[in-house]
C-alpha cells in the first residue's frame, strides 16, 4: 500500500510546477474565494469538500461522505479512504483509519511527528501528512494553504452555500464539539511544523490566520470581466489545449480555470472521428500509454464525448469564456453543430482536406477560424474564393514547426492579411504561435492580428508527448503571455491620429 499511496502522490505533483497546496475544508470562509485561485496547484479536500472545487485527492473515512461524492459526481482525481469506496475513472487507494479516542490524542500526534500516513479522525493531519510526502518527492519546502476551515460552530451557517447537501450525521452538541477539538488539534500541528518542510498559513479570521480571503483572492486570482487599466481589448486570447487534456474531464475543468485565470479570451479544444480519420494500420499500430497497447486505444481516450463538451460549455458560460473547437472531419462537424457554436476551426492538418473544407464553407455561416499552415499564396486564393458565406473568416498566420525558427514565423503575413481585411471586411488576421515566447504574438498584434494563439498544457507526464512550444498553466508562463499582449494592444493604440492628453508642447507660441 505505501508504494501505492507514493505512486498515487508522485504522479499527481508531477502535473504541478508549484511549491503550493491548497488543503481545503467546508467552511463558509470558501465562498468568499474566487475558485479560479484553485486553479494551478494541487488541491487536498476533506470529506465532500470537493463540491466547492475540483481537487486532486479527496481523503475521507466516514459512509456520509463516501454516499455525498458519489452524489455529487466525483470531483477528484483520487480518493485516500478506508471504506470500500470506487468511483469510475478514478483512482482510489484504501487507507487504514485510526479512531480517535480520549486516550489516542497523544498516540495521532505522536504518528503525525513521525511521519506515518494513516487517516486520523481529523482529516488535516491526513491531509498535511500527504504534503509531507509531496515535500519529500520535490525535495524542496511547501508552502499550505488551509482555505475553509473556520473552526466555528455557528447553527445554520456550519458550511459553505456551495455544499448544496449536508450528508454529515450527528447533533448539534456533537459538531460543536469537532469543531472545537479540531482548532485545538490545528494549533497543536502549527507548532509542531514550525521550522519544518511545511509552512502552513491559514486562510481566515482567527488570530491565527496569517491572510484574509480577500488577501489569497488578490494573490492568486484576477478580476478578469474588465481591464482593470481602462483599456477597451481587442484582440482575442486564444488558449490552445489540443488533447492535452487526455480525455480526463476533471484534468480538463482545471486547464480551462487556468486559462479564464490567465486571461485568456477563448479555449480550443478538437474533434475528429478516430476510425474514419486514421487509417487502419495507424489504428493497429502499437503505442504506449496507460490508455492500452495501440493507438487506437490511445486516441479514442483523447476525444470528448457529447456529454464532455455539454459539461464544457456549461462551464465556460459560468467563467464567462469562450471556447471553440478545431473540427477535423464531415462526422466531428456534424456532431458540433447540436452545440450551435458561433466559431469552428479548420487547422492546417487538414489544408489539403478539399472536399470537406467546400463542405464546411457551403454549412456554415458563422465565424471560421482557418489557419494556413503548409499552405502558400495558391491556396490563399482558394480560400477568398470559397468562403465567402460565412460572418467572418479569420486567416490565422501559421508554420507547422514545433518550435517555429523565428526567421519562419511570417509575422508580415499578418500584415498581409490586414490589408486584405480592407478590400474583404469580413477577414480578420490572426496569428498562431508555434513559437517560443511571446514576442512574435506582440509584433502580430503590431501587424493587425486581432485574434492570437498558444498552446498550454498542465504541467507534465511520464508518458504523454507535449510540442516544444506548450507553455505550462501551472506556471506563470501563460499569464505573463497574456499580459505581453495586453502590452502590445496599447502600445499599438489606434490607427487614427490623434492629439492625445497625455501630451504638451514644450515651446508654445506666444500670442500676440
Amino acid at each position: 500500500m505505501a508504494d501505492t499511496i507514493s505512486d498515487l502522490i508522485a504522479n499527481i505533483a508531477s502535473t504541478y510546477a508549484t511549491d503550493t497546496i491548497f488543503i481545503l475544508g467546508k467552511g463558509p470562509s470558501a465562498d468568499l474565494i474566487d475558485p479560479q485561485v484553485f486553479s494551478s496547484a494541487m488541491v487536498i479536500a476533506l470529506n465532500d469538500a470537493e463540491q466547492i472545487a475540483p481537487a486532486d485527492i479527496s481523503i475521507f473515512h466516514a459512509d456520509w461522505a463516501k454516499a455525498s461524492i458519489a452524489a455529487n459526481g466525483y470531483r477528484s482525481r483520487a480518493y485516500l479512504t478506508s471504506t470500500d469506496f470506487t468511483a469510475p475513472l478514478r483512482q482510489v487507494v484504501h487507507v487504514e483509519h485510526t479512531p480517535l479516542t480520549q486516550e489516542s490524542t497523544d498516540l495521532m500526534m505522536q504518528r503525525f511527528q513521525a511521519g506515518v500516513l494513516v487517516i486520523e479522525d481529523i482529516l488535516f493531519i491526513t491531509a498535511l501528512q500527504v504534503a509531507r510526502k509531496v515535500a519529500a518527492l520535490r525535495g524542496r519546502p511547501q508552502t499550505i494553504y488551509m482555505v475553509g476551515f473556520d473552526f466555528n460552530f455557528e447553527a445554520g451557517h456550519t458550511y459553505s452555500e456551495r455544499v448544496e447537501r449536508d450528508f454529515a450525521a450527528g447533533s448539534e452538541a456533537d459538531r460543536r464539539l469537532v469543531f472545537t477539538m479540531q482548532e485545538f488539534f490545528f494549533i497543536n500541528a502549527l507548532y509542531i511544523l514550525k521550522g519544518s518542510e511545511l509552512e502552513v498559513k491559514h486562510v481566515g479570521a482567527k488570530p491565527f490566520s496569517v491572510l484574509s480571503p480577500t488577501e489569497l483572492n488578490h494573490m492568486f486570482g484576477r478580476r478578469l470581466d474588465a481591464p482593470e487599466d481602462g483599456h477597451p481589448r481587442k484582440v482575442s486570447v486564444v488558449a490552445e489545449l489540443t488533447t492535452n487534456h487526455f480525455g480526463d474531464r476533471l484534468r480538463l475543468e482545471r486547464m480551462i480555470r487556468s486559462a479564464k485565470a490567465s486571461g485568456a479570451d477563448h479555449i480550443k479544444l478538437q474533434k475528429r472521428d478516430v476510425d474514419s480519420f486514421y487509417a487502419p494500420e495507424q489504428l493497429t499500430a502499437p503505442y504506449v500509454s496507460p490508455f492500452g497497447k495501440t493507438f487506437a486505444d490511445y486516441r479514442h481516450q483523447l476525444e470528448l464525448s457529447r456529454d464532455d463538451f455539454a459539461f464544457v460549455d456549461k462551464l465556460c458560460r459560468d467563467l464567462n469564456i469562450g471556447w471553440f473547437v478545431s473540427v477535423l472531419d464531415e462526422p466531428s462537424f456534424r456532431f458540433l453543430q447540436e452545440f450551435d457554436p458561433p466559431i469552428i476551426k479548420l487547422p492546417s492538418t487538414i489544408s489539403e482536406h478539399r472536399d470537406y473544407l467546400d463542405y464546411v464553407s457551403k454549412n456554415y455561416t458563422r465565424s471560421v477560424v482557418l489557419s494556413t499552415g503548409m499552405t502558400d499564396d495558391a491556396y490563399e486564393r482558394w480560400v477568398l474564393e470559397t468562403f465567402t458565406s460565412c460572418e467572418q473568416l479569420i486567416l490565422m498566420q501559421a508554420n507547422s514547426a514545433y518550435p517555429t525558427p523565428l526567421e519562419d514565423c511570417g509575422v508580415g503575413i499578418v500584415r498581409h492579411y490586414h490589408e486584405l481585411s480592407k478590400v474583404h471586411p469580413h477577414i480578420v488576421p490572426a496569428y498562431s504561435s508555434h513559437d517560443f515566447g511571446w514576442l512574435g504574438s506582440a509584433l502580430a498584434v503590431a501587424a493587425g492580428a486581432r485574434m492570437v494563439e498558444k498552446h498550454v498544457k498542465l504541467g507534465n507526464t511520464e508518458w504523454a508527448h507535449f510540442d516544444a512550444v506548450a507553455v505550462d498553466l501551472t506556471t506563470p508562463a501563460f499569464k505573463d503571455y497574456v499580459d505581453h499582449i495586453r502590452e502590445a494592444e496599447r502600445i499599438v493604440g489606434e490607427e487614427e491620429k490623434k492629439v492625445n492628453s497625455s501630451e504638451h508642447h514644450k515651446y508654445r507660441r506666444k500670442a500676440s
